[in-house]
């Protein structure tokens, strides 16, 4: 009689949970307990202490790497299944355990020093300073330790509505130019970064972006009695030099004694990257009466000397107060240098000279071919201007053109009253 064979059952597999890891035995050495659940995956055991949640596994090069996910007392084991899957398969494939932590974004001071060393002062940008004095002021005091990275356009726009009420609108775009800059600057070192402006941000409109303010003779003779007043000190000369001369302000606030020749020939310096200026020029008597006037100090090797990095004297205080003794407002210093333009043309002076002596190009064929340098043409523009400004603060008329200039022609030729 045949006996009917009984299928042994295989044992149930038995299923590692929280309270099986917390009861494992404890021996004198540490061992590995596998999961069932998991190949290559278990508990490391300790004699004392907590045990460990472990991977174990071969690396693409045949070596066997033990990783700790995490201690049995921290996790639970479904969680430390989870990320076990996860360790596997990245060593497997040649990739690093875990994945690497997310770097915390710079803040907007760490990306505005970067900024200013790797693009700014590289490439011996000459607004260095005003560009410094901006981040210093502006963006610094209220996004210093943010992420650079989370300013969004709201965030821009309540910066710059703050900047409009409290310093004007052109400062705010000045601000908006500067972070505009940094923006494109990362963006073209960071793969996923995109910055947050728009059209339209500015809060001074294209159109009335170019000024036209210069000063008539009324304000004229009331600027340069302001100006002219002891109380005026150095800005009050640097105003009137200004005028005299038509140059730009740097260039004023930088000149050197070394740079005035004895007969009053001013070589104006160029830095690289500047705009254009007239390289030499004759100053008038006038001009020249006001730096043979100014005050030297020892170790200092500026015309126009003053606190600031020991050369430089302006400051929106001293011209607020000029304003209040002359009564003239909603002028700039660089008005005067239109104003300064428009008199030239007033006083005669050929136009191609009238623009050389303020250092713009002329351009064309002359600035190819032309390589004369016009320099007794620029001084008697110069003279001419002085003598016109003369005229203004005298109170006589200049409405009658051709009698002016035969005017002026009179007081170029004759020794000068200043």
């Amino acid at each position: 009689m045949t006996v009917p064979m009984v299928r042994q059952r295989r044992p149930r597999r038995k299923v590692l949970t929280d309270t099986m890891v917390a009861g494992l035995e404890r021996r004198d050495a540490p061992y590995f307990h596998p999961d069932p659940e998991l190949v290559k995956f278990g508990v490391r055991v300790r004699p004392s202490g907590p045990g460990a949640f472990t991977v174990i596994v071969r690396d693409i090069y045949g070596k066997q790497r033990w990783v700790k996910i995490g201690s049995t007392d921290a996790m639970k084991i479904e969680e430390a299944r989870e990320i076990a899957r996860d360790v596997i398969k990245r060593i497997e494939r040649g990739d690093t355990p875990f994945p690497p932590a997310p770097s915390k974004p710079d803040s907007v001071e760490a990306v505005a020093r970067e900024w200013l060393k790797r693009h700014v002062a590289k490439n011996k940008l000459r607004t260095v300073a005003e560009i410094t004095r901006v981040i210093e002021k502006y963006i610094l005091p209220v996004w210093k330790t943010r992420d650079f990275v989370s300013i969004k356009r709201s965030d821009i726009a309540a910066l710059l509505d703050a900047i409009e009420d409290q310093h004007g609108a052109h400062t705010a775009d000045a601000v908006l130019a500067v972070l505009r800059s940094l923006a494109r600057w990362v963006q073209s070192r960071d793969d996923n970064y995109e910055p947050p402006f728009t059209e339209g941000m500015q809060r001074v409109q294209k159109r009335d972006r170019k000024r036209s303010r210069w000063l008539n003779d009324d304000e004229i003779r009331a600027v340069w009695g302001a100006a002219s007043a002891k109380d005026a000190g150095a800005f009050g000369s640097l105003v009137r030099f200004l005028l005299l001369t038509g140059q730009r302000k740097d260039k004023v606030l930088t000149v050197r004694w070394s740079d005035i020749a004895p007969d009053g020939t001013w070589t104006i310096r160029t830095e690289p990257r500047e705009k254009g200026n007239p390289g030499r020029l004759s100053l008038s008597e006038a001009a020249h009466a006001i730096i043979k006037a100014m005050p030297r100090f020892a170790g200092n090797p500026h015309v126009f000397a003053g606190t600031d990095k020991g050369h430089k004297i302006f400051s929106q205080s001293y011209k607020r107060v000029l304003d209040k003794a002359c009564g003239v407002t909603g002028w700039r210093l660089h008005d005067l240098r239109r104003t300064a333009r428009s008199l030239l043309s007033k006083a005669g002076a050929r136009p191609d000279v009238a623009e050389l002596c303020l250092g713009h190009v002329v351009g064309g064929v002359k600035e190819v071919y032309d390589r004369y340098n016009y320099a007794a043409e620029m001084a008697e523009a110069l003279r001419r201007l002085e003598a016109l400004i003369e005229i203004i603060l005298a109170g006589g008329p200049t409405d009658d053109i051709p009698a002016l200039r035969k005017q002026i022609d009179e007081m170029v030729t004759t020794p000068s009253t200043w």
